[in-house]
């Protein structure tokens, strides 16, 4: 496959997926869908587990653990197989989609019925439905890409977006893989740009702070952080973190280049108040970068 893969496209593109990044990542917070998974009788952090692979079926904890790549596998252990033993997979992924309906609905209100949701639902599902053309390399992706697309729009642009992050998920973790990092490495270098709190990271992935120190030492030696008191990259690791993402970007372009300017500018319009209605809700500090990004 080839694409246009300039500085201006591909800067579009990683635009509009953080955009429409909120609406997806919802059921990650949401209280209806913890609330489902209570109903199988599993928690809310092995309902996530559960709910997300559920598309790959009743999977082993290895797989798991190797698709979501950056989670302690003894978080993954405690919950996968277990939670297959509570209720089925088809159980688990109908659970997530009732969760994320149903909170969807309350935020939004009589806007998930709205002309303007509905051209969203058209425009995402156009993208998503390129990446579906191209499974290669990426297996949570093509597991997901595999199950029913829902029939009311805001379910629609929801699963159109799960299918986008999901194929960027893919290609982000190919990249890490290439740079040499682990999924701990990952969120180590990921903490040391400064976007998001290093303690964040590491407690939600279960990393302990013995594991969390010993991979700081480690990329230390290997050049990525300095020595100073505080996490931060060095000039090659600064550089290094850069490849990452450009390769992420480069690798998860293609449906957006597909859609076009235009289109990707009028997605990033509609979705974006729905985005910033769902932030504000369950996701407050991805608020601030969706009012600059839309400014």
């Amino acid at each position: 496959m080839t694409q246009n893969t300039d500085r201006d496209s591909l800067a579009l593109a990683r635009q509009t997926w953080r955009t429409l990044e909120p609406y997806h990542g919802a059921v990650y917070f949401s209280p209806e869908a913890a609330g489902q998974y209570a109903e199988l009788g599993v928690d809310a952090r092995t309902g996530y587990f559960a709910s997300r692979s559920a598309a790959l079926g009743a999977a082993p904890a290895d797989l798991v653990i190797a698709t979501f790549f950056n989670f302690n596998p003894q978080l993954v252990r405690r919950a996968i197989p277990a939670a297959w033993e509570a209720a089925t997979p088809e159980r688990f992924a109908a659970a997530r989609l009732t969760g994320i309906d149903t909170t969807l609905r309350r935020i939004l209100g009589a806007d998930v019925s709205s002309p303007a949701l509905a051209r969203a639902a058209e425009l995402a599902r156009t993208a998503a439905e390129v990446a579906v053309r191209h499974p290669q390399g990426r297996p949570l992706f093509a597991a997901h890409a595999a199950l029913p697309w829902p029939s009311a729009p805001h379910l629609v642009l929801w699963h159109a977006q799960t299918l986008l992050r999901e194929f960027r998920g893919d290609g982000h973790v190919a990249a890490l893989l290439t740079a040499g990092l682990s999924g701990l490495e990952a969120l180590v270098t990921h903490a040391a740009t400064g976007d998001i709190d290093a303690d964040v990271l590491r407690d939600s992935r279960a990393w302990t702070p013995e594991q969390w120190g010993q991979a700081v030492e480690n990329l230390r030696e290997r050049g990525w952080l300095d020595d100073g008191p505080h996490l931060a990259l060095t000039e090659d690791g600064t550089r290094r973190r850069a490849e990452i993402e450009h390769t992420t970007d480069t690798l998860a372009a293609l449906p957006y280049l597909t859609l076009g300017p235009a289109a990707c500018a009028e997605l990033r319009s509609l979705v974006g108040p729905f985005s910033l209605a769902v932030a504000k809700e369950l996701i407050p500090w991805a608020v601030d970068r969706l009012s600059e990004e839309s400014a």
